[in-house]
C-alpha cells in the first residue's frame, strides 16, 4: 500500500465521501455545535494545554476516519522512531532530534550508533556557565563594562523561534539586558539597532550552522566594522553558535565563546538548542530557559505516548489535513489573544511552510495532493480590526485561537463597561469563534453572515516558560505529524535555494560594477538590467 498514491487509499476515499456529506445543510456548524456533549467529545487536555476542536467541521464519523488515517499511516510509530534517532530526513541522510535537545533523562538517543545526549548536556552546561558569568559580571566587555545589549545575528530558524520566545517572556526579562535581532541584510535593520546600542556594552551572537549564510556574514561584517570604528575588539564582544569545525569554530577567528549546533537539529526546530539557549539564557536567565525545555519535553512525551484520540498535536494535524485536502481551505490563521504572543505566527510561518511546502514524497515521487497551507496571523483583538471582515464574510479560512487564562500584567486593571481589559479580551475570544461557526441571518444581505467557518481554541493557563515550551513543541509535533501523513520530508528546504542561487549571479554582476564603474550590465535580461541600473542611479 505504501507504493500507492495516497489518494488511492480506501481511507482517503472514505474521507472524500465524508467531505461531500459535510456540505449538506444539516451539517452546518450551527447544528454540529449544538450536539449533546459537543465540547467534552471534541476537546482534549494533554501535554499541559487544552485543545478544543468542537467548532471544527467534523462529526463522529469524520473523526473515526481521521483516526483510521492516523493508524494507517503509523503516525505514532513514526514519531517515536524520529525521537529515537531514525534518519527521517532522508534527502540529507540525517536524524531529526530536536526533541533530544530538551530531554532530561539519561536514556540514550543514538545517531549513527553514538549517544547524542552527553554532547547535548555538555552544551547546556556550557550555556549555563556562560550566562551566569555574564550576569554576575565575571564576563564583561573589553572596557570592563557589563553587557547591557545582546544582538543576535542570524536569519530564518536562527532567530524566528528565539524572537517568539523572547517576546512571550519579556515580562520575566530581569537581567537588565536588552535583546535585538539583526536578521535582515537590509542596512536599515542594522542601522536601527546600531543607533540604539553602545559598542562598549554590546555582545553580538552570530548564529549560523555553516557560518557561510550570505545575509548573516554580511551583517557580521557590518557588526565588526561598527565595533572597530568604536574602538572595540570584536573577539571580546563576539559569541558564535555554529557547527563543529565551521569557520565560526576556527581558533584563527577567535571569539569570546563558541557553542556547537548539530546536524541532527534543523534550524526551524532549533529554539531549544544553543540557537535559542544562548540568547534566551542571557535575556531571562538559564533557569527559565531550562523550564522552557521541560515544558517542551512534556509535550514531546504527550505527542509520543498519548493514544491517538487523546493526542492534542496529532488531532490538530489530522484536522489540518482534513481542512486542507478535503474541505479545500488553503490558509490557516494563528490568532493569539495575547500581545505577548505576537511573534508566534511568524515563527509558525517558517516552521510549517518551510517544512511542509513540498512537491514530492520521500521516495521522490510527485505528490498528488497539496501539502501545507499558507499560515499567517496577528494578535486579537488587533486582528478583528484588520482582516476579520474577510474571515467572516469573505473567503473562509480555519483559525487557531489561542487564549491565556492569566495575563502577565494583570495586577492593576480597571474596569470599562463593567469588565477588566483581560475580561474584554476573553469576551472577544469567545465571541469570534462562536460567530464564525454560527453566522447570522439577516434580511439585509450586507448584514448576513454565512457561518460554518471552522476554528479551534488552544488554552494556556499562563505565559510561564513551561507553557511557552509546550506551545512551541505542540506546533512542532503538529507539523511533523502532517508531514508523516503526506509522506513528505519536513526537515529539508531545497525550495530556499533557487532564489539564493540566482542572487549569487546578480551579486557577481553588482560586484563587477563596483570594481569598474564603466562596466555595462548584461542586456540579455532587460528587466534585470533595468533594476540594476535603477540601483546604481540612485543617490549614495
Amino acid at each position: 500500500m505504501n507504493d500507492q498514491a495516497l489518494t488511492s487509499w480506501p481511507i482517503w476515499q472514505k474521507l472524500r465521501s465524508s467531505a461531500e456529506k459535510m456540505e449538506l445543510p444539516e451539517y452546518h456548524l450551527k447544528h454540529l455545535v449544538n450536539q449533546d456533549n459537543r465540547l467534552e467529545n471534541y476537546s482534549v487536555s494533554g501535554g499541559g494545554l487544552f485543545y478544543d476542536y468542537s467548532r471544527q467541521r467534523v462529526d463522529s464519523q469524520v473523526m473515526g476516519y481521521l483516526l483510521e488515517l492516523a493508524d494507517t499511516r503509523s503516525l505514532s510509530e513514526k514519531f517515536n522512531q524520529m525521537m529515537a534517532g531514525a534518519h527521517v530526513n532522508v534527502t540529507e541522510d540525517r536524524a531529526a532530534l530536536h526533541t533530544a535537545a530538551r530531554q532530561f533523562s539519561n536514556e540514550p538517543v543514538y545517531d549513527n550508533g553514538r549517544d547524542v545526549i552527553p554532547e547535548i548536556k555538555a552544551v547546556r552546561n556550557q550555556i549555563k556557565a556562560f550566562a551566569q558569568a555574564v550576569h554576575n559580571g565575571e564576563i564583561k566587555g573589553a572596557a570592563g563594562l557589563p553587557f547591557r545589549d545582546i544582538v543576535v545575528i542570524g536569519i530564518g530558524g536562527s532567530y524566528l523561534g528565539t524572537e517568539f520566545v523572547a517576546t512571550a517572556l519579556e515580562g520575566l526579562a530581569d537581567k537588565r539586558i536588552n535583546l535585538h535581532f539583526l536578521s535582515n541584510v537590509d542596512i536599515d535593520n542594522f542601522g536601527r539597532i546600531a543607533s540604539r546600542i553602545s559598542a562598549e556594552t554590546t555582545l553580538w551572537i552570530v548564529i549560523s550552522k555553516s557560518y557561510t549564510t550570505t545575509e548573516t556574514m554580511a551583517n557580521l561584517n557590518q557588526a565588526k566594522a561598527f565595533m572597530k570604528a568604536n574602538g572595540v575588539p570584536p573577539e571580546k564582544h563576539l559569541v558564535t553558535v555554529t557547527s563543529k569545525k565551521s569557520p565560526g569554530d576556527d581558533p584563527e577567528n577567535p571569539a569570546l565563546a563558541t557553542f556547537h549546533m548539530f546536524d541532527y537539529i534543523g534550524g526551524r526546530f532549533s529554539v531549544t538548542s544553543a540557537v535559542g539557549g544562548v540568547p534566551l539564557s542571557l535575556y531571562v536567565g538559564y533557569d527559565r530557559f531550562e523550564k522552557i525545555l521541560k515544558g517542551a519535553e512534556e509535550m514531546d512525551r504527550h505527542a509520543a505516548e498519548a493514544p491517538i484520540q487523546k493526542n492534542a498535536p496529532l488531532l490538530a494535524a489530522l484536522i489540518s489535513v482534513w481542512n486542507n485536502n478535503f474541505l479545500g481551505y488553503e490558509t490557516q490563521g494563528i490568532i493569539p489573544y495575547s500581545s505577548m504572543l505576537s511573534k508566534l505566527a511568524p515563527h509558525i510561518q517558517q516552521l510549517y511552510m518551510e517544512s511542509n511546502g513540498k512537491a514530492v514524497t520521500i521516495q521522490g515521487m510527485p505528490l498528488d495532493i497539496d501539502s501545507g497551507v499558507i499560515v499567517f496571523g496577528e494578535p486579537g483583538t488587533n486582528a478583528q480590526h484588520s482582516f476579520f471582515q474577510l474571515a467572516h464574510q469573505g473567503r473562509p479560512f480555519p483559525i487557531d485561537f489561542i487564549g491565556v487564562v492569566d495575563p502577565v500584567y494583570g495586577e492593576e486593571q480597571v474596569t470599562s463597561k463593567g469588565v477588566t481589559n483581560h475580561q474584554e479580551l476573553w469576551a472577544n475570544l469567545i465571541a469570534q469563534s462562536q460567530a464564525l461557526a454560527l453566522g447570522k441571518a439577516d434580511r439585509n444581505p450586507e448584514s448576513t453572515f454565512s457561518g460554518n467557518r471552522p476554528s479551534a481554541i488552544i488554552l494556556l493557563n499562563d505565559l510561564s516558560p513551561e507553557n511557552i515550551g509546550r506551545i512551541l513543541s505542540f506546533y512542532e509535533a503538529k507539523t511533523v505529524f502532517e508531514a508523516f501523513i503526506w509522506d513528505i520530508n519536513p526537515f529539508d528546504q531545497f525550495g530556499v535555494e533557487l532564489g539564493k542561487t540566482m542572487a549569487s549571479a546578480i551579486r557577481d554582476e553588482i560586484a563587477r560594477k563596483n570594481k569598474n564603474p564603466g562596466y555595462e550590465f548584461d542586456n540579455r535580461d532587460p528587466v534585470r538590467k533595468f533594476y540594476l541600473e535603477t540601483l546604481f542611479n540612485s543617490k549614495p
